[in-house]
């Protein structure tokens, strides 16, 4: 089989990179995978849960980037990975693990994929998803609350704490990296469109 292209998508918290990751799979249908970043933070269940709770989940430190490597180069070598899972109320990798086989195009997302050298030299295309801070901090106030069961004031703690310092440490300076930078996401489909387009001409 012929070395499968991975694309990584960056961006800020609540950018859009989940939604842009999921309209380029929908649109290319087959022989896709996405791995999310965030299944990839390290088990802290040497902490407490208080002390977890205090844990800076926006700096690459929390992030096990030596498994994900070794689990990209795998796909990159078309052998299928188990992706560890993360919860996110108790901040620890679960037991469950998620099969996730070899594509043609495989799509890596996450707020600090580029941040990472030997993570960014893997990629074949780069993507930055580039959308205004208020908009971010209104999606994630919303994905916070919704799915993670977070309070308005943990989630505001949270992001004036960690999220903006280390988006203006690491994230934004990482978007000089990108082949290819998107406007405000998934409401961008022109730019989609076009990236779709440049996977067919791959997969053909």
């Amino acid at each position: 089989m012929p070395k499968p292209v991975l694309i990584g998508i960056g961006g800020g918290t609540g950018s859009g990179k989940t939604t842009v990751a999921e309209a380029i799979e929908a649109a290319i249908k087959s022989n896709i995978t996405v791995i999310p970043q965030d299944a990839y933070y390290k088990s802290f269940k040497n902490l407490s849960l208080a002390e977890r709770h205090l844990v800076n989940f926006d700096h690459p430190s929390s992030f096990d980037n030596e498994l994900l490597i070794e689990h990209i180069k795998l796909l990159k070598n078309n052998v299928p990975v188990y992706m560890p899972c993360f919860d996110y109320v108790t901040h620890l990798r679960t037991k469950k693990t998620i099969l996730k086989k070899p594509a043609k195009i495989i799509i890596l997302e996450g707020i600090l994929i580029f941040e990472n050298e030997e993570l960014r030299d893997l990629m074949d295309i780069k993507i930055f998803v580039d959308t205004d801070a208020d908009v971010r901090i209104l999606r994630r106030i919303r994905r916070d609350i919704n799915e993670r069961g977070r309070t308005l004031e943990s989630v505001i703690e949270q992001y004036q704490t960690y999220v903006r310092p280390m988006h203006i440490e690491f994230v934004e300076p990482s978007k000089r990296f990108a082949d290819v930078i998107i406007p405000e996401g998934g409401y961008n489909r022109i730019g989609i469109d076009m990236i779709v387009a440049k996977l067919n001409q791959i997969l053909k």
